[in-house]
């Protein structure tokens, strides 16, 4: 007799759930039995495609807009998850956005719009998912972070801040939310074949990938299933142990000094 899925009953929450990572982590999150909501902010297109992707697997699943740099849309959100009454067990916290130049050249806008994107929208979502969580008896936090916090990249400056602020955030909430049942943990992932890495010249260079990819130990460059599974796995029991720490998947990349 099969067991039931890990995740059956459970809604997760996954922003910018519609490329890249955040898809690859919804539909995984999916296959492990959970019902998904997900955001989006210009792509809807591809949002709802992976809706429509998790609905045919038999589970649930919605795609909403927010733009996360507006705490009026993160408000929003959350109104409309209090409003179906499903609460809510997963919070993964996936969006990011930044503007890559370097420090002296960082505009204040920017600056500002990388911030709330990247970290406070962390922060507004968690203070109204813990109320949801706790009508469940508990829950798990995931923010995706990246080696940009602890390693200088180049014009990675407003992102590579805002990301070490996230895993900050991501220790302080595991302890505050702990008496809650609510798990917290971050997740860096290294170099991920996505379509985002064409947004930056450096990374996407082929040449800059094949290099990156000859320089990981595992022989290869991480893919975004690579991460969805350790998230996956942080969002299970087994994982309930494991509490404000920042669990790095990069296939070895960064043991290794630069070259």
């Amino acid at each position: 007799m099969s067991s039931e899925p890990i995740l059956k009953g459970k809604t997760a929450l996954v922003t910018g759930g519609g490329r890249g990572i955040g898809r690859a982590i919804a539909l995984h999150l999916a296959g492990m039995g959970a019902d998904i909501v997900l955001t989006y902010v210009r792509n809807q297109a591809p949002a709802e495609e992976v809706a429509a992707q998790i609905c045919s697997m038999g589970r649930q699943a919605r795609a909403l807009h927010a733009n996360l740099a507006r705490s009026e849309h993160i408000q929003r959100l959350f109104d409309e998850l209090e409003a179906d009454g499903t609460g809510l067990d997963i919070l993964i916290s996936n969006a990011a956005s930044g503007f890559n130049r370097p420090a002296l050249q960082q505009k204040e806008s920017g600056w500002d719009y990388t911030q709330n994107v990247n970290v406070r929208a962390f922060l507004l979502a968690a203070q109204r998912a813990v109320p949801l969580m706790e009508q469940k008896g508990g829950g798990v936090m995931v923010a995706i972070s990246s080696p940009g916090s602890q390693r200088v990249l180049p014009d990675y400056v407003s992102v590579g801040a805002s990301k070490a602020a996230l895993e900050a955030l991501t220790r302080y909430l595991a302890v505050e939310l702990a008496p809650k049942n609510i798990v917290v943990n971050a997740v860096s992932p290294g170099v991920v074949e996505t379509d985002a890495l064409k947004h930056f010249s450096v990374m996407g260079n082929p040449e800059v990938l094949k290099r990156a990819s000859s320089l990981t130990p595992a022989g290869r460059l991480v893919q975004p299933e690579d991460v969805a599974g350790v998230v996956g796995f942080l969002c299970t029991p087994a994982a309930s142990m494991i509490r404000g720490q920042v669990i790095v998947v990069d296939g070895g990349y960064t043991l290794l000094p630069p070259l």
